[in-house]
């Protein structure tokens, strides 16, 4: 649990022009693809109800001029009409009420579109993971990626509601000035002039926290781990018998403090020029406003022109600000919608070749290892190197070596969750490569010594081993049976509808062996041609181990198996062992013969039949 909190380094932080942030914005045309795709009635509900919305405030302020030119008319007639004046309040209340009503129907068309699309976000996030390589996720650059894609399932919500927003108050806008136009078209100058500054001010600041926040990935990734290891029932039994709360803390302090001054040194910034610029943007608007007054003062403008003109050019002056404003944001959040679609664009390197064939009669003869070779991503030290043997069919294969030597390595190749960096592998004497990789996959069980304890209900626990047979009762309950689960689920309150872990209501934690003969169930879900076990068994007790594999090799008579296991009462049950010394082949053969040579094989047998004297 190694953490160093540490500052991201200068020459790492994306410096970025106006040009590439602008370029961000190309990203909007995929993203309100996936908005449209998401609900096209909502969508199509929510720009309608913006466009209407969007012509309201000159309506209303036209209404409001009309309403006090006509009050002053009244007040200096002599014979009082209000006939228009009723016609002129009934006009305005209904806008009111209909500004009001599309508000809040706006409002609910961008929360549930909004729910909506971070739900298909994340499906498709997760879609994409899934489709990636095994090698992928074990390269730190791959999850500062993934980790801000995770991030614009949720966060990029908002984006949507801020582009229409634009759209409309853009309409807005163009309304506001038609009418300032017609008027005073002067004040249009004076109106750029109050917020241009401001908009060149907001653009450099979206920018600048960009940079920040990419620069800093790694380390809110690291922050977000701490959170987790600090807070889990997983990790408890260690922290409190370690004392590590007080070290957790006080490097998530550590941590947290340096982004925290790095931030506040950039909002402080962002505050200051704010200020200064709002202040030029208020000048100019008041001394368009000094300007209007004195020109209704000397007749040229009626008060209810003021009034008119007075009000669309605040409504248009805090339009353009907000507008601007807002455009700045689009753009930081385009930048971020660029990590979300630059993550779906990662393309695994394990694929299907054109014209892969079909496992339609399973295998045949067996698998070939010619002089295999694998380098894990991001190293030069072979994993394994130099692997040549024959695996055949229904032949049982154990695969023996200290911590290290490749084993598990070997059965990921054989699996292939990687392919091999030289050599190749060859089933029937055709390169798995040229194997359909659905078929393949699917005629082999696997179940790795770190398998995954789902908090899923028992059922969906074994199922997932299979889990297109979700639904057949019967072959769960047989696998169950197979791997010795069925005892223990059947002493369970709801069985196989019991809820397994602690973390949701209702869920009971199993012991390690308990879950690994849950684990191990999954195997049995597949009728698979291969079956893969990695130390499997290993919070087992010796005698619960060899049960478990002695029914193992009783059910998967005239079927290919290969184990790997540090029993070797267990590892003596297989035809052949293949003992791996440094990633590479040391000696290969039954367990006699192993015994006979009385190389490494011989060599560890003994030094652990010691330990039972």
């Amino acid at each position: 649990m190694a953490i160093k909190a540490g500052k991201p380094k200068s020459n790492n932080r994306e410096k970025l022009s106006f040009k590439k942030s602008f370029a961000a914005w190309s990203y909007l045309v995929p993203f309100f693809k996936m908005v449209w795709n998401t609900s096209k009635s909502l969508t199509l509900a929510n720009i309608l109800s913006r466009l209407v919305k969007a012509a309201l405030p000159l309506a209303m302020l036209y209404v409001g001029k009309l309403i006090i030119d006509e009050v002053i008319l009244q007040v200096a007639a002599e014979e009082k009409v209000y006939t228009l004046i009723w016609q002129y309040l009934i006009i305005e209340f209904i806008l009111a009420l209909a500004s009001d009503g599309l508000n809040r129907l706006i409002s609910l068309f961008d929360a549930l579109l909004g729910d909506l699309f971070s739900n298909k976000s994340s499906e498709q996030l997760i879609e994409k993971a899934a489709s990636l390589d095994l090698a992928q996720f074990e390269d730190p650059g791959f999850y500062d990626k993934l980790e801000r894609a995770r991030r614009q399932t949720t966060g990029r919500v908002i984006l949507m509601s801020q582009v229409f927003s634009q759209v409309q108050d853009i309409i807005t806008v163009i309304f506001l000035a038609i009418g300032l136009v017609v008027f005073e078209p002067w004040l249009i100058v004076l109106l750029i002039i109050a917020i241009l500054p401001s908009f060149l001010n907001e653009s450099y600041f979206s920018q600048t926290g960009y940079s920040l926040v990419r620069s800093w990935t790694p380390q809110r990734r690291e922050l977000d781990y701490l959170r987790y290891i600090g807070a889990n029932d997983t990790t408890a039994k260690e922290i409190k018998i370690f004392g590590l709360s007080n070290f957790i803390k006080n490097r998530f302090a550590e941590l947290a403090d340096k982004y925290y001054h790095a931030n506040k040194k950039l909002a402080i910034k962002k505050t200051i020029w704010g200020s200064v610029f709002h202040v030029i943007g208020d000048a100019a608007y008041y001394g368009a406003y000094v300007l209007i007054v004195f020109r209704t003062i000397a007749g040229i403008l009626t008060v209810g022109d003021l009034t008119f003109l007075a009000g669309s050019f605040n409504r248009m002056r805090n339009q353009l600000q907000t507008i601007f404003s807002r455009f700045s944001k689009i753009t930081e959040s385009a930048l971020y919608l660029k990590d979300y679609f630059e993550f779906l664009q990662i393309e695994p390197t394990i694929v299907e070749l054109d014209g892969a064939k079909a496992m339609k009669d399973g295998i045949k003869e067996g698998f070939t290892f010619e002089n295999v070779g694998f380098k894990y991503p991001g190293t030069d030290k072979w994993a394994v190197r130099g692997i040549t043997f024959f695996l055949k069919k229904g032949e049982k294969l154990a695969l023996v070596g200290e911590n290290g030597a490749g084993k598990t390595t070997l059965v990921k190749l054989l699996a292939r969750l990687y392919d091999p960096t030289e050599g190749r592998i060859l089933l029937d004497g055709v390169d798995i490569k040229k194997i359909s990789l659905e078929d393949y996959r699917n005629n082999i069980g696997v179940i790795f010594q770190d398998f995954v304890r789902f908090y899923f209900i028992a059922s969906e626990n074994i199922a997932v081993g299979n889990i297109d047979l979700k639904e057949d009762k019967m072959k769960i309950k047989d696998s169950a049976y197979k791997s010795l689960a069925d005892e223990l689920i059947s002493k369970m309150p709801a069985q196989y509808e019991q809820m397994l872990g602690k973390r949701f209501e209702g869920g009971i934690d199993l012991s390690g062996g308990e879950w690994q003969k849950v684990a191990l169930a999954r195997a049995y879900m597949r009728d698979a041609q291969l079956m893969i076990l990695d130390e499997p068994t290993a919070a087992l007790d010796a005698r619960a181990e060899y049960e478990v594999f002695k029914r193992f090799t009783e059910l998967t008579s005239g079927r290919t198996a290969v184990i790997i296991s540090h029993r070797f009462s267990t590892v003596r049950m297989a035809d052949r062992i293949l003992v791996l010394k440094g990633g590479m082949k040391e000696e290969l053969g039954s367990h006699k013969e192993l015994l006979a040579s009385e190389g490494l094989y011989a060599e560890l047998f003994n030094l652990q039949a010691q330990g039972y004297l």
